[in-house]
């Protein structure tokens, strides 16, 4: 559709204000260029640290290493701070480095989509129709949250959500509760939820490997040192850079997970006593095939009186509870669904249009592909933030987004200097660095450790994470190859 005559041009639209839509921005200015909007279709910033409220909610890395490097904070309470306390993090940016005027927050975009006469994105929003010269989706892969698709599922009587729409309204004192899933947000919830509720039948359907989490409460003391002494908090960053990165190495190579499962298994045994129990809850693929989780309140929480651990499979769903394989319904006043996200299946890509008005979700029919994870062949400028084979298992996403980051703006940098209209990847360099990828793979645990994971797509790709290190992606994906793209 061509732009109409009062749609508001800029030269960089980015939809999304998570880690990924403020990082972009932050560095735009930092690189001179003010010519951006940032597209948020909630009131606020935060992304997936503004959505989860749940409680317990926090993050499973670090806090010193779940930061912008430009922008570390000395005043984290927790060794993993909890969610609102990121969430806060991203406004003190957002309002720090001069981010706020060029958001607008509550615009939906509605559709995206190449204009080849006038060579713009032509954007329509919940606010109206805006036009960029490059258009960047830091979406991310956590924002669309998943329902498990069960039977009779709509027509529950009771209460029903996912644990990323927390419904903090419903009282959950002395109800009984149905929770459906054993990843990584109900492991943070079930703890928290557990001795409020009257019954908790937490419906599993694969036990998850658990490590333990060791988290604790920085001192006034400790905080005071982060701040006056830089040092300090660089080397506290950097130890847990290598010890993140150390880590890698089990999925890279399973032959050495059994080293990581022993700890997982000693955790298990010191938390669970009873054998039946245990047993239900020692999984049967290799670690990482599935994502760690870190914990040390989940276990313990398991083996309360008022908790009923289900490994039988939901059959049905009726108005009153819910039914098992083996004809039993269990009646519940609520059900909790902790059943992660549309990660691979990612309703943003039916909403981007390229160069044949094709969409995203259409050229890649079930199994994203992307070059360097980053741009897309068909889409002239237009880059992905956490796109395709750029998530990771073992450490901190940010330092993924930080690399593509320097990649945009090489890639800005590069139409500026040789006064291009647009840029797209050649088709053969996608499709070179795709069977790379895929061949880097092959011998990992996400595809020979024994399990069905949601990293993989309904092709059975594992089109979601980066076969490697941080610093192997980051000397991939940093410097900006022009011979990579073809420019008009």
């Amino acid at each position: 559709m061509p732009p109409s005559a009062d749609a508001r041009h800029v030269h960089v639209a980015i939809a999304g204000s998570g880690f990924g839509g403020l990082g972009l921005a932050i560095r735009l200015l930092q690189s001179g260029i003010d010519d951006f909007l940032v597209f948020e279709r909630a009131g606020d910033v935060g992304g997936v640290w503004r959505d989860n409220t749940y409680p317990g909610c926090a993050c499973d890395v670090q806090s010193h290493l779940y930061s912008f490097s430009f922008a570390p904070n000395p005043d984290w309470s927790h060794v993993y701070s909890p969610a609102a306390e990121i969430h806060a993090y991203l406004q003190r940016c957002a309002d720090r480095f001069g981010v706020r005027p060029h958001l607008r927050l509550h615009h939906d975009i509605r559709d995206a989509s190449w204009d080849a006469a006038t060579r713009r994105w032509v954007l329509e929003t919940s606010q109206g129709r805006f036009t960029a010269d490059v258009f960047v989706g830091a979406v991310g892969a956590l924002s669309e949250p998943s329902y498990p698709k069960l039977p009779g599922l709509p027509r529950f009587s009771g209460r029903l959500f996912h644990s990323a729409r927390w419904d903090h309204d419903f009282a959950l004192e002395g109800k009984h509760v149905a929770v459906i899933g054993t990843g990584a947000s109900a492991i943070q919830f079930v703890p928290q939820i557990q001795p409020r509720v009257g019954r908790l039948h937490l419906f599993q359907r694969t036990p998850p490997w658990i490590v333990p989490r060791n988290d604790f409460a920085f001192t006034r003391r400790q905080r005071g040192r982060m701040r006056r002494v830089p040092l300090v908090r660089r080397f506290e960053r950097a130890s847990l850079f290598v010890r993140r990165e150390l880590f890698a190495v089990t999925f890279l190579h399973p032959r050495l997970a059994p080293l990581a499962e022993r700890l997982a298994v000693q955790h298990l045994a010191a938390q669970v006593r009873d054998p039946e129990l245990r047993a239900r809850l020692t999984p049967s693929y290799r670690l990482g095939c599935k994502r760690v989780l870190v914990s040390d309140d989940y276990l313990p929480a398991l083996t309360q009186p008022n908790v009923e651990l289900v490994t039988d499979a939901i059959t049905e769903v009726t108005a009153g509870g819910v039914v098992t394989a083996d004809g039993r319904e269990r009646a519940v006043d609520a059900i909790i669904c902790g059943t992660g996200f549309q990660v691979t299946d990612m309703p943003f890509g039916r909403h981007v249009r390229g160069r044949d008005g094709r969409s995203l979700d259409e050229i890649w029919a079930g199994s994203p592909r992307a070059h360097l994870g980053l741009a897309v062949h068909g889409f002239p400028n237009f880059f992905f933030l956490l796109g395709p084979n750029t998530g990771l298992g073992h450490t901190s996403v940010v330092l993924m987004i930080e690399h593509q980051i320097e990649h945009v703006l090489g890639a800005l940098r590069h139409l500026r200097a040789r006064g291009l209209s647009a840029i797209e990847p050649r088709a053969d360099a996608q499709a070179a660095f795709v069977a790379d990828v895929d061949a880097r793979m092959r011998n990992t645990v996400w595809t020979t450790g024994g399990c069905s994971s949601w990293y993989l797509d309904r092709t059975g790709r594992n089109s979601t994470l980066w076969p490697g290190t941080t610093l192997s992606f980051k000397r991939r994906v940093t410097r900006f190859d022009p011979s990579e793209y073809r420019g008009e």
